[in-house]
């Protein structure tokens, strides 16, 4: 009996502390709804509906706590999201489920609070109020005097023209007072569970979120461990094989040299031949390794970039602005974007001049402009080339935006983060 009395208590004072905290959230949604319909035709709709998000959660984490204090129910936090530096991903990072649910929970309190001081109200504070009425009606408390069907003076509660003002009537109400009291541990606690029930589902973790994010660190270890892979590929191509070709050519360009005058022509015609063939070895195994991992992307992506303006057909202007260096498979994202942009510009757009910016705009991203003074028009195609940009930047939640008015000039804007986790 103890046990149930203290449960009881718990739960009696946690509906009774919820209430205010529950009222206080409605009038936030609701005020923040307002505000935020105001907002949302403006460009602070985004940043203060990023700002209501995490305010809901911030009573999120209240009602938890209040639930943790009072009743013992611990109900674990969803994972924050990952967030970078910079406005533009603090707002981003508010705009998920965890936040809306949150929402929801502000809109779903109030109705849960009023049914749990309604519980409260007809259990405890009734059941007492009957329980005592053969007191109170002896000392003249509460006493109420109304007219009968037959306008007769009666004194005391009644239900229609029944009338509890004899003492064994008076019984009959503490009776039902007893049974209300009986019934209020349990009434509370139902409340409580159903209100507890709403915060674990509207506030706890979900598996799905927890399976999100195993996929995305499992997905930004297996971009990393393939970036590494390529560099060792690359390392192992250069100092191995190359290293090993050039000796060959070194030794048959040795051998041209030594044979005798006498020698036969088809001796010296196959010398020829294989002299020829390792240098053409050595030429293929060179763009190979720079298509595999360049190698100058080990200085950084600006000397990598600089290398790729130098390169270029059309003549290429470059800009960078990279004072952090971002991870090695973002590097190579956005060489090889850099690269594929140039030779569209090239070959498609008919350009006589380009430029290439690397900027870090200070949100923790990395953000990759190519333009041309092209043709224009440029669209992407299934299967084409800025398809497949689009595709690759995609693996590491990046953004590809192509701006190509017809008669141009054609802008492609890369938008990738600065790490993979």
């Amino acid at each position: 009996m103890k046990p149930l009395l203290r449960s009881a208590g718990a739960d009696t004072l946690y509906l009774l502390a919820k209430a205010p905290l529950a009222l206080a959230g409605f009038c936030y949604a609701l005020l923040s709804a307002v505000f935020g319909g105001v907002l949302s035709v403006t460009r602070l709709g985004g940043p203060a509906t990023a700002a209501v998000l995490r305010g809901a959660r911030r009573f999120g984490a209240l009602h938890r706590g209040l639930a943790a204090v009072l009743l013992d129910e611990h109900v674990p936090a969803p994972e924050r999201p990952r967030t970078r530096a910079g406005l533009r991903a603090w707002v981003r990072a508010a705009h998920d489920g965890t936040g809306y649910r949150a929402f929801l929970h502000l809109l779903a309190g109030l109705p849960l609070a009023l049914l749990g001081i309604v519980t409260v109200l007809v259990t405890w504070v009734y059941g007492f109020l009957l329980l005592t009425y053969p007191i109170q009606r002896s000392l003249h408390l509460n006493e109420m005097t109304t007219r009968d069907s037959s306008g007769g003076l009666r004194s005391g509660w009644s239900v229609g023209d029944f009338y509890f003002d004899t003492w064994q009537r008076s019984l009959l109400v503490a009776l039902a007072g007893a049974v209300l009291l009986l019934l209020a541990p349990h009434a509370v606690r139902l409340a409580a569970r159903l209100d507890v029930a709403v915060l674990r589902s509207l506030l706890g973790p979900r598996p799905r979120d927890s399976r999100i994010r195993d996929l995305e660190e499992s997905r930004s270890y297996a971009v990393e461990d393939a970036a590494a892979t390529l560099r060792r590929i690359e390392r192992d191509l250069h100092d191995g094989a190359q290293v090993r070709l050039i000796s060959l050519t070194m030794t048959l360009a040795a051998l041209k040299e030594t044979l005798p005058r006498d020698a036969p022509s088809a001796t010296r015609r196959l010398v020829d031949d294989a002299h020829t063939g390792a240098r053409a070895a050595i030429s293929d195994l060179r763009e190979l390794v720079r298509g595999i991992h360049p190698a100058v992307l080990d200085k950084g992506l600006d000397a990598a970039l600089a290398t790729l303006a130098a390169r270029s057909p059309v003549p290429a202007e470059l800009e960078t602005d990279l004072p952090e260096r971002p991870s090695a498979a973002i590097e190579s994202i956005a060489y090889f974007c850099a690269s594929e942009l140039l030779a569209n510009a090239a070959k498609h757009a008919s350009a006589r001049r380009v430029t290439v910016a690397a900027t870090e705009p200070g949100d923790g991203t990395l953000r990759l402009a190519v333009t041309d003074d092209g043709d224009g028009g440029a669209r992407p195609r299934p299967g084409g080339g800025l398809a497949g940009l689009a595709e690759r930047v995609r693996t590491v939640d990046g953004e590809l935006h192509l701006d190509s008015p017809a008669g141009g000039p054609t802008t492609v804007t890369v938008t990738l983060p600065l790490r993979t986790t």
